[in-house]
Order: C-alpha cells, then sequence, then structure tokens
C-alpha cells in the first residue's frame, strides 16, 4: 500500500509565517534605524549648523565693534567718541538677539558653562563699553581711550576666542555626526545585502521544496493515471465481453427459443382446429416474431455479430443505414485509402466512437445531416464525424467539463494509443476526429 502524500500546505504556511515575521523585525529595525539617523540630522547637524551660523553672527558683530574700537583709539575720525554709542547700541542689540537665537540652539544645555561665559562675558564688556562713554561725555577722552586699549579691546578678544573655540566644538560635533551618519547608512545597508540574502536562500528553499513536492505529485498522478488507464481498459473489456455474452444469449439462446415457437405455432395453425383458436395462433405466432426481431435488434446493438464476422468496415457499411432508418438523419459516408485487417480488440473501440459519435448528433446537435470520413494512411486510422448542428458548447470543446459520451470516446482513443479531439466543423456544428497508429496498436494488441 503506498504511502499517502503529505499536504505541503502546512510547510509553506509556516515558512510563509517565518517569512513575514523576519520582514516585520528587519522592518521595524530599519524604520528605528531610520527615525534615529532622521533625529541625528535634525537635532544635531541641522540643529548644529544652525548655532554655527548664529556663532558667526556673533563673532561678525565682535568683529564690528573691534574694527569700531580700533577707530576710536586712532582718534582718525574728526568724530568724538560717544558718536560711537549708537553703533555699539545697535551691535549690542543684535548679539543680545543672536546670543538669545544661540542660546536656544546650543547643543548644551541653556545653562551650561558655556552659555554663562557668554552672557558675563557679554555683560562685562557692554558695562565697561558704558563706562568708557561716561568718561567720554565728561570730557575725559584720553582717559575713555586708554581703557579701550587696556580693557575693552582686550575683553572683545576674549570672547571672540570664546566664539572661535565654540565654532571649532561645533565643527568636531559636526564631523562626529556625519561620521555617526555614515556608520548608520553602512549598517543598513549591510542588514539589506544581510536580508537579501535571507530572503534568497528562504525563496530557493521554498522553490526546491515546491519543485520536490510538485515531482511528488506528479508522479503520484502518473501512477494514478497509469492505474486509471488499466482501470478503464479492464472495465471496458469487461464491458465488450459481458455485451458480447449477453447478445450471444440473445441471438442463440432466446432467438431459437423464439424461432422454435414460430414454428412450433405454425405446425399447430395447419392442425384441424376451430377457425377462432387458428387466429389465436397466428396471433402469438406474429407477437412471437415481433419479439424475435427486436431481441434480434437489441442483440446487434449490444455487439453487431458482423464486427466479429465482417470486420470494422463491413460494420460501418451495416450500422450507418440502420442509424439512417432509426432516425432519419442522411450520413454521407466516405472511405479513403485501404486498410489491413483490423483485429477484432481493435475494431470494437473505433466502432464505438463511431456509435457514441452519431448517437451524440442524433441526440444534441439538431442536425438533419451528418458525414463520416474513414481514412487509412499509412500505418494510421483517421474517423471523421461531423455534423452541421449547434456545434459543441464552449465550455466542453476537446473534452472540457465532458459529459459521460465523451470521457467514454477519449478512454477508448487512450486505449488504441491515438487521440481524439472535439471541435467546431467546417460548417459550424461538431466534429469528432479519432486518429489512431494502426501498426503500433496492433501490435500492443497481439
Amino acid at each position: 500500500m503506498s504511502k499517502p502524500l503529505s499536504s505541503p500546505a502546512i510547510p509553506l504556511i509556516a515558512g510563509l509565517a517565518v517569512t513575514l515575521a523576519a520582514v516585520a523585525i528587519f522592518s521595524w529595525y530599519t524604520l528605528h534605524q531610520i527615525a534615529g539617523l532622521r533625529n541625528l540630522q535634525t537635532q544635531t547637524v541641522d540643529r548644529n549648523r544652525k548655532d554655527s551660523l548664529q556663532l558667526l553672527r556673533i563673532q561678525n558683530d565682535l568683529n564690528s565693534l573691534g574694527l569700531a574700537m580700533r577707530d576710536m583709539i586712532g582718534n582718525d575720525e574728526p568724530y568724538p567718541l560717544q558718536a560711537w554709542k549708537g553703533q555699539f547700541d545697535r551691535i549690542q542689540a543684535d548679539l543680545d538677539d543672536a546670543l538669545r537665537a544661540e542660546r536656544q540652539l546650543a547643543p548644551a544645555d541653556p545653562g551650561s558653562s558655556r552659555q554663562v561665559y557668554l552672557a558675563d562675558s557679554l555683560s562685562q564688556f557692554w558695562t565697561s563699553a558704558d563706562q568708557i562713554f561716561a568718561l567720554a561725555t565728561s570730557g575725559k577722552t584720553e582717559q575713555a581711550r586708554g581703557f579701550i586699549s587696556n580693557s575693552l579691546q582686550p575683553q572683545e578678544a576674549a570672547l571672540s576666542t570664546a566664539v572661535a573655540r565654540l565654532l571649532v566644538q561645533n565643527n568636531e560635533t559636526e564631523q562626529q555626526a556625519v561620521t555617526r551618519i555614515q556608520s548608520i547608512y553602512a549598517g543598513v545597508e549591510r542588514n539589506i545585502y544581510i536580508f537579501l540574502a535571507g530572503v534568497l536562500v528562504a525563496i530557493v528553499l521554498i522553490s526546491l521544496y515546491l519543485i520536490r513536492a510538485n515531482r511528488r505529485l506528479f508522479d503520484s498522478l502518473a501512477a494514478l493515471s497509469t492505474q486509471r488507464s488499466d482501470l478503464a481498459r479492464k472495465l471496458i473489456t469487461m464491458q465488450e465481453e459481458v455485451l458480447r455474452s449477453i447478445s450471444r444469449e440473445l441471438h442463440d439462446e432466446f432467438g431459437q427459443i423464439l424461432t422454435a415457437m414460430g414454428a412450433m405455432l405454425g405446425r399447430a395453425e395447419k392442425q384441424p382446429l376451430p377457425e377462432t383458436m387458428k387466429e389465436d395462433l397466428r396471433e402469438i405466432r406474429d407477437v412471437a416474431q415481433s419479439a424475435l426481431e427486436k431481441t434480434r435488434s437489441l442483440s446487434l446493438a449490444l455487439h453487431p455479430s458482423i464486427l466479429d464476422e465482417g470486420g470494422l468496415e463491413q460494420a460501418i457499411d451495416w450500422y450507418i443505414p440502420v442509424f439512417q432508418k432509426q432516425t432519419g438523419i442522411a450520413v454521407r459516408y466516405e472511405k479513403a485509402g485501404r486498410g489491413p485487417e483490423i483485429p477484432d480488440s481493435i475494431a470494437i473501440h473505433v466502432y464505438r466512437v463511431l456509435q457514441e459519435a452519431l448517437n451524440n448528433v442524433a441526440k444534441h446537435s439538431k442536425s438533419p445531416s451528418a458525414c463520416v470520413r474513414l481514412l487509412f494512411t499509412k500505418g494510421t486510422l483517421q474517423l471523421e464525424i461531423e455534423d452541421s448542428g449547434a456545434g459543441i458548447p464552449a465550455g466542453r470543446t476537446n473534452g472540457a467539463r465532458p459529459g459521460i459520451g465523451l470521457v467514454a470516446m477519449r478512454e477508448r482513443a487512450e486505449l488504441l494509443h491515438g487521440g481524439i479531439e472535439f471541435v467546431r466543423g467546417a460548417t459550424g456544428g461538431a466534429l469528432v476526429r479519432l486518429i489512431g497508429p494502426l501498426q503500433e496498436v496492433a501490435a500492443h494488441e497481439r
């Protein structure tokens, strides 16, 4: 007893679940990395660049102060020192605004030492600047210039140095962030390659499993097809043997009995009997004769004895007129070539295909005529039955969703190691074409 094939559905579902889980985990990890990358870009790189812009703004204002203080000390301009007060006020306002913006963008906390140092240093610078302008206003110009040289310029230089140091720190931080971003990109790229490799391995494994499962399935289907063909051959052979046996019984036993009854009734009719009794005997003899004719017709329908005695061609010559008489359908018979002597075991299948096809013409086609063509070529027999009726429905062309008659014809064609087609004819009706290799079939049957 062959072991039943296990369904590949469960392993495939498990493989699909593992694959989907791997995809989900990888997607989550990738999205997490991308979110970290986006946060690093927005929170570190972009913010650090904006902070550097504010530091450059502060540095530019400090440079403007330095230039202004140099002009104030040089006394090259015909303006008093207090005339620089407006420029200092504008620079102070811009510096305060830049410092507030930088405090919000600085990567460190607002209360860190760099923020405190900048705020305190600027506060001391402006306090010193106010003292200088106060001295200048009171007429102590030279003392004010000395204060600028000894106190205000060093404070401005210290502030510029601190701002420059902050710019260097921001640049270093940005370089570190770029390095981390490149590392994240490299990690994501590496993970993508790993994931693709894993997916390819999974696809290969699943494909190999499917190929193996399909191969086993096809082997099983081939074995089942062979068993089905053997079973069909045995059933059809048994059916023909049973029909032949019943036909012989009807022809030999019941036919002889009915013939003997008719003869006995004929002799009894010749005896000196009352006329009424002779009339009854004649009626009984007519009934017996009718039963004999029906028995012979049934015997021929089950298995035509002419097929055994005269072969396939004589059986077709006999059957076509009988079919025309029974159905009223005109059948044109065309024969080409000369065939070899066909064994009865082969001829019966060809005859049954012809019989079934013509019965389908009578039942389904609604065609007033049909054409039967028998063609013998070298080692090949071709039988065609064509009508001009409704044709075969599209759903049943070439045996798709066939009825039992089409199935039987296809089985008989396979037993002949031939082929059969169910197509539309040239006139729009149905065309049944049976092709069988006579030499190979005959050799197989022997």
